[in-house]
């Protein structure tokens, strides 16, 4: 029997103090999960890369790092999250703290990469006029580097205990758990979840009613007029496109994003069925950016073709009209 209990937990020899080995280890469920989030981490990395090396302009520097922080998070959390689901910890302390904290940085960015996409669509859509004075490349790259700065920072605080005293909130040996007290968790649950998504969903509601009545201004237009649509008529229609295509990209973020957040609003959930559930969602979520983008933007495809028939590393190929 002690044989038996010692081959069920991380550390037999610390066998009061060790945490029992993953229902998932060792079993068809555990194979399958690690399997699925392998394949998550394959085509994550792979597709964002081709987005990454795709891209130019203000709203495609958004898209750039959003794809940057889907790519880190296919490389560096779906893997080690296949690896605490279905095995014990044996990294250590500190590389478990580290890790938590790396994989909060890139949470923390991709929230707010979804929210400077919405600002930029909202801008561009409801005050089309200001757009060219107030959206700039310069403003752009300022407003992406605080992302990741704010990121870094934002996720410091909330676990500095954590950080500067690795194992603090580890239940046992063989888990790798952050955590945070009780105020400083209400605030990141608050700050992290329930604030960005009230934020996103108004702006792309405002956004989703002056698109709706900006396409029925342009259809009396056209249909008044005999000749070909001006110049400022096409302006209109590529934006509300890439409004478009921007709103699926995030609409799909918040389905794969609030049932993992949910959680936190949830008792004891956590390692739970609907937690496993909602996280695998979120793993899901960065790879399907490149899809979308692959299914409404030509200029995305043009890039693949670009890259796959190596015309990518002929002299001069920056310099390729992807529009």
């Amino acid at each position: 029997m002690e044989d038996q209990d010692g081959a069920e937990i991380c550390f037999p020899q610390l066998l009061n103090a060790s945490c029992r080995k993953p229902n998932l280890s060792q079993t068809k469920d555990g194979l399958l999960y690690f399997l699925l989030y392998f394949i998550f981490s394959v085509f994550t990395v792979a597709l964002n890369l081709l987005v990454i090396i795709s891209l130019h302009t203000p709203t495609n520097l958004l898209i750039l790092s959003l794809a940057v922080s889907d790519f880190l998070f296919g490389l560096v959390i779906t893997p080690l999250r296949a690896h605490v689901l279905t095995n014990c910890w044996f990294l250590g302390d500190l590389i478990c703290s580290l890790y938590i904290y790396v994989s909060s940085i890139i949470l923390g960015a991709s929230i707010g990469n979804m929210i400077l996409i919405s600002v930029d669509r909202y801008v561009a859509i409801c005050e089309p006029l200001h757009y060219p004075t107030r959206v700039t490349v310069t403003r752009v790259k300022m407003c992406v580097c605080m992302c990741w700065t704010c990121s870094v920072v934002y996720n410091g605080l909330i676990l500095k205990d954590f950080l500067t005293e690795p194992g603090r909130y580890r239940p046992c040996y063989g888990r790798c758990a952050g955590g945070a007290d009780d105020i400083s968790g209400i605030i990141d649950n608050v700050l992290s979840s329930l604030a960005p998504v009230a934020v996103i969903v108004i702006l792309y509601m405002r956004v989703f009613v002056t698109a709706v009545a900006q396409a029925r201004a342009m259809r009396s237009h056209v249909a008044a007029v005999t000749h070909q649509p001006s110049g400022n008529i096409m302006t209109k229609k590529s934006e509300l496109k890439a409004a478009r295509t921007l709103g699926v990209v995030v609409v799909v973020y918040l389905i794969c994003f609030c049932p993992f957040f949910s959680c936190a609003f949830v008792p004891d959930t956590a390692d739970g069925d609907l937690y496993n559930i909602g996280f695998m969602l979120l793993h899901i979520s960065p790879c399907l950016n490149p899809v979308i983008y692959a299914l409404f933007y030509p200029w995305f495809r043009k890039a693949i073709r670009l890259i796959f028939s190596l015309q990518i590393l002929q002299p001069g190929s920056c310099e390729t009209n992807m529009l």
